[in-house]
């Protein structure tokens, strides 16, 4: 009899619920009931999951008895109500909103950094990084284990899908109204994003950072378990649709040269090396990233301006590892630790 898991993903309509489902079945995870749950508005719809349709149903009515694994995609007011009771149900929640990654008794888990977090869940909730900080872990963390990182110097640039749909509808509308010669109306971004660059993404801060900023700071400490490390974060939002790009520069305690982190680098699992100096031989969202699993990273070069000084130029897609691939190899990883299943239905 084969193991199999009652699985609800809440926001199952939103880009990266549906691309949970899409992974869920790419990878052959042992489901034996998948329940898709979204708001009220949503309900009766359908969504995809392998070659079958489901029926969205309403989460504010949905009893969460018997659900094994929850993964959440619905925003941070949805988490912070639904997440608790889904947990004292019985079922592992994975959440990708920061509602829970700062609370010291609630794991923010990396498959290929920490994986051994997951058993660390006395609330029976861990959470998924945030998408810029999600990428970056793969690369720095195989560095810092073997070299040690002081100091994390990282300008972000962001595709619109990050922001929802609406962002990426609202890239599309501005897009096609400039090259009809017609004035871009803004809604979902404070001034036009297409062909423009808009460095703020989410709240300013006191400290003059924004929280999207600020959440590479506090998950980058936490992730590699090291609160001396350095954060200095600048995020912005680019005109792409698919695909964060980050350029990195860090500082090391002990020297590591950029042949030494391409050997390394190569090795590291969910990381895939692009760096050739040519033209063309490095990542970008476009031509690497978009609709792909890994990490791509290149334009590894020694910071001539530092003795310890390392560049790296990192991409991924963010709704896939940024978002939920991430959340589906958690997923795994708890059922490669023996999360309790439901027995197979005959």
């Amino acid at each position: 009899m084969s193991k199999q898991y009652k699985v609800a993903v809440v926001g199952a309509t939103g880009a990266v619920g549906e691309t949970m489902l899409s992974i869920l079945a790419e990878r052959d995870f042992p489901v034996g009931e998948l329940v898709a749950l979204a708001s009220e508005r949503s309900a009766g719809g359908k969504v995809e999951f392998g070659d079958e349709e489901l029926v969205v149903q309403d989460l504010a009515t949905f009893d969460p008895s018997g659900v094994d694994i929850a993964l959440f995609s619905a925003g941070g007011s949805v988490s912070k109500e639904y997440a608790p009771k889904f947990a004292a149900a019985g079922a592992v929640v994975i959440d990708n909103s920061s509602t829970f990654r700062y609370d010291d008794d609630v794991p923010l888990v990396v498959s290929e950094v920490n994986p051994e977090q997951v058993r660390n869940r006395p609330r029976g909730i861990i959470a998924n990084p945030n998408c810029s900080t999600m990428q970056l872990m793969p690369v720095l963390a195989p560095i810092h284990k073997l070299y040690g990182i002081e100091r994390v110097n990282v300008a972000t640039y962001q595709s619109v899908s990050g922001g929802g749909r609406s962002a990426m509808e609202e890239l599309g509308r501005q897009t096609a109204a400039l090259l009809s010669f017609q004035d871009p109306q803004p809604s979902k971004f404070p001034v036009q994003i297409a062909f423009n660059l808009i460095p703020h993404i989410d709240e300013f801060q006191p400290n003059g950072y924004t929280k999207e900023e600020m959440k590479l700071v506090w998950e980058t400490q936490k992730i590699l378990g090291d609160a001396s490390i350095q954060v200095n974060p600048t995020a912005v939002r680019v005109p792409v649709f698919f695909g964060h790009s980050e350029a990195v520069n860090i500082e090391t305690k002990k020297k590591i040269t950029a042949d030494e982190a391409r050997a390394l680098l190569r090795e590291a699992p969910g990381v895939e090396v692009v760096d050739e100096h040519k033209a063309g031989g490095y990542p970008t969202p476009v031509t690497h990233a978009s609709g792909k699993d890994p990490v791509f990273v290149g334009r590894i070069r020694e910071d001539f301006s530092h003795p310890r000084g390392l560049n790296l130029w990192v991409v991924a897609d963010n709704i896939r590892k940024g978002a939920a691939l991430n959340a589906v190899q958690i997923a795994e990883l708890l059922v490669a630790e023996g999360l309790p299943p439901k027995p197979a239905r005959s």
